[in-house]
């Protein structure tokens, strides 16, 4: 396997698109728009991640970074969580990968498992450009008390 390099200068504008165009609020912070994530909620109990794989977040073996897959998957679930119900901390995730990630555009749909009170019980799958499973991921979520 040939070594493939980081192109700097795109890096550099791509952290600094996220710097500058981030909010602290849902959809617009800083890890969203610095994978370049793109949100659809379908209705209340459901939310589709799409987002292009960039080189950048590759691994030595040239596949999408698993740490950030779960960063993804976790935020689908946080996402959706907060749309539906409120704001949510995660007090527990596992995740099962299930084939690498190379390029292309990925998507990733949350749902809910079990919605409660105060705790909630979500899911997410993660799909390569050929709509293949990839990951699988379940947490459970501890509200935020206002």
């Amino acid at each position: 396997m040939s070594k493939k390099y980081i192109d700097k200068a795109a890096a550099s504008n791509i952290f600094q698109h996220a710097i500058e165009g981030h909010e602290q609020v849902f959809e617009s912070f800083f890890l969203a728009k610095l994978l370049g994530l793109s949100f659809d909620y379908g209705d209340d109990d459901a939310l589709t991640i799409s987002f292009d794989v960039n080189e950048m977040f590759t691994n030595p073996q040239g596949t999408f970074h698993g740490g950030m897959i779960a960063t993804v998957l976790d935020i689908s679930m946080g996402h959706l969580l907060n749309k539906a119900i409120g704001p949510g901390s995660t007090i527990e995730m596992k995740i099962q990968y299930l084939r690498p990630v190379v390029d292309g555009q990925v998507i990733c749909k949350s749902r809910f498992i079990k919605k409660g009170r105060s705790i909630n019980f979500l899911e997410s799958h993660l799909y390569n450009a050929e709509d293949k499973l990839c990951a699988h991921a379940t947490a459970t979520w501890k509200l935020i008390s206002s």
